[in-house]
């Protein structure tokens, strides 16, 4: 692989990335799914209140120790670790990592909740996986986006089983747009209400950008806070997949922004660009 450190990687690299990046989130998928087996599943609340678990703790060390075995001239952003004031310093290229994105959806026991892993190079997602254990499936991209099933804790299926992505052209009957399970406000509802909507669906977690990248959906708006390592996966792989993710300017959502904790503002996830256009 060339040198991470001069970027922009080739589209061979980030096809490799996305492999690893796949590879890894389908085998910790088996320690999520070992914890969501269990009858009672211990809980603790983070100093903002929103909740972790032994899940959360245990995909996020395998995948550190594997990405650091891996790739370790990257620096390496994780929640977790993010929580507890301990963040690296680090240069345009960086991972993220989000343990278990919608820790919600997994204490109700939804197989709505996602591992997801990215590779952030020049303020944008360049590489990102997102799998979700509980559903056997997994998304990939790199410069291409591609999705295949993959039972927790197995390996990446070989290419000829992986199918590959592409947003689809904006209905003319209406948009389908996802909102999400545990984040639904009056912004995002008075934004919804000036587009011309046939389909609503509630999604949890990441799969809201993998749904649009498969072209079954068409637009995800996000006005409460985000965290880079909840949107950077999906943001590739729906980049990727001929989508875009814009802020309240119509810019591409910047990544890289540690002054900020890594906080995003809000944003919309497209499909097809030209809705963006015109909304």
């Amino acid at each position: 692989m060339s040198d991470m450190t001069s970027l922009p990687v080739t589209a061979a690299d980030r096809l490799r990335l996305a492999r690893l990046f796949g590879d890894l989130a389908v085998s910790a998928g088996a320690l999520a799914m070992d914890v969501l087996s269990r009858a009672h599943i211990a809980t603790q609340l983070k100093s903002d209140t929103s909740p972790v678990t032994e899940a959360d703790e245990r995909v996020e060390a395998h995948l550190l120790e594997a990405l650091g075995r891996a790739l370790p001239d990257l620096p390496i952003v994780a929640e977790e670790q993010a929580a507890r004031g301990a963040t690296p310093a680090h240069g345009d290229a960086f991972l993220l990592i989000d343990p278990i994105d919608g820790t919600r959806e997994f204490l109700a026991r939804s197989t709505e909740f996602t591992i997801n892993i990215a590779l952030v190079a020049n303020a944008a997602p360049i590489v990102g996986a997102v799998s979700a254990p509980a559903q056997g499936r997994v998304w990939f991209a790199g410069a291409e986006s591609f999705m295949a099933d993959a039972a927790p804790g197995g390996a990446l299926p070989a290419p000829q089983d992986w199918r590959r992505l592409q947003t689809r052209k904006a209905p003319t009957r209406g948009l389908t747009a996802l909102v999400s399970k545990s984040h639904l406000d009056a912004e995002t509802i008075a934004f919804m209400g000036r587009l011309a909507i046939a389909d609503r669906m509630s999604v949890g977690s990441s799969l809201k950008f993998c749904a649009i990248a498969e072209g079954i959906a068409d637009v995800y708006p996000r006005f409460g806070p985000t965290m880079e390592w909840d949107t950077a996966a999906g943001d590739a792989i729906l980049r990727a997949a001929g989508g875009v993710v814009l802020d309240p300017a119509g810019a591409p959502l910047l990544y890289n922004k540690a002054q900020a904790r890594y906080r995003n503002g809000a944003f919309v996830a497209w499909g097809d660009p030209a809705s963006a256009a015109i909304s």
